[in-house]
């Protein structure tokens, strides 16, 4: 395929080829870091980080990715309030100026499509953070690259996706890679009112993904993979709506030890109450390990875009 100049779907990503380079980049950069023998490929590189919305380990994650390959960060957190957006900027102009200084921008944004508003004016890479409901193309990366990591393999799965399915983001983007890869049967888990959205469904009717929707918790038993969703509080038009499905799910020891002894818990984060802190201690609890591989694949993915 031909190589990418911006980040802003899952669907960019899905090449078994491209996925090969930056999965074997990402275990080559994790094993430089333990011993200390990271390469600088990115010295006098820049990237510019702009954070519409809150952020921990998207916005962490890549400016010690850069810093770790030997570049600079420029970073906007809440750019909403801290930049000339305050004023009436749009989006395009605020790119066409950062773009000017730095090599690659990195944007997280309320609303869905900004990141292809920003790449449509863009001279540098556009990666897109988050874009609202829409997706988070780097989550799914990490999330496959952990799944790989744990399990051995992408195929034949069980996966349980559970919670918020209709604002989740992460779990948009993990969609195309689940109907690319053979065997794979899915249970989609969510109280009526957060099921997912119609075009995902047809996406997985029309890669004949098997799949199955429920209301029920207990329905992770046979799961290889049970991927759990913070239900989005700041998706949510009324406080009512939110108070009334935000308890619907959660995974506690009793849940964990229904599971199979090698089968894995992820979760993007951050949580709120849908995974019990008990749980952490559990081997089969891998969404920590899953933040911390975040790093590795997101020094990847800027080697990759501007070495």
């Amino acid at each position: 395929m031909s190589r990418l100049r911006h980040v802003l779907s899952a669907q960019q990503l899905v090449d078994q080829e491209l996925l090969g380079e930056l999965f074997s980049s990402a275990a080559e950069l994790e094993q430089q870091d333990k011993t200390r023998t990271l390469e600088l490929p990115l010295r006098g590189r820049i990237l510019a980080t702009m954070f519409y919305e809150p952020s921990t380990r998207t916005r962490f994650s890549f400016e010690a990715a850069m810093q770790k390959l030997g570049g600079g960060v420029l970073t906007a957190e809440n750019a909403l309030d801290n930049s000339s957006a305050s004023k009436g900027e749009t989006i395009a102009d605020t790119v066409r100026v950062v773009s000017g200084y730095a090599d690659a921008i990195v944007l997280r944004h309320p609303a869905i499509g900004t990141a292809q508003v920003a790449a449509d004016v863009s001279p540098v890479p556009i990666i897109n953070a988050g874009d609202g409901a829409g997706e988070h193309p780097t989550q799914a990366l990490i999330d496959i690259y952990t799944i790989r990591k744990e399990l051995g393999r992408i195929e034949d799965l069980n996966i349980a996706l559970v919670g918020d399915l209709r604002n989740g983001r992460t779990i948009h983007s993990l969609l195309p890679f689940f109907c690319k890869a053979p065997g794979i049967s899915l249970t989609l888990i969510s109280p009526p009112q957060l099921r997912l959205p119609g075009k995902y469904i047809r996406m997985l009717q029309e890669a004949d993904t098997r799949f199955a929707e429920t209301t029920r918790l207990a329905r992770v038993e046979p799961a290889d993979v049970v991927y759990v969703t913070r239900v989005q509080r700041e998706r949510f038009s009324s406080e009512a709506e939110y108070d009334a499905v935000k308890d619907s799910y959660r995974i506690d020891l009793h849940v964990a030890d229904s599971l199979k002894p090698r089968s894995i818990i992820l979760h993007a984060l951050p949580r709120t109450t849908e995974i019990s802190p008990e749980v952490d201690q559990d081997a089969r609890a891998a969404y920590f390990r899953q933040a911390r591989n975040g790093l590795f694949v997101r020094m990847a993915l800027l080697r990759y875009l501007l070495a």
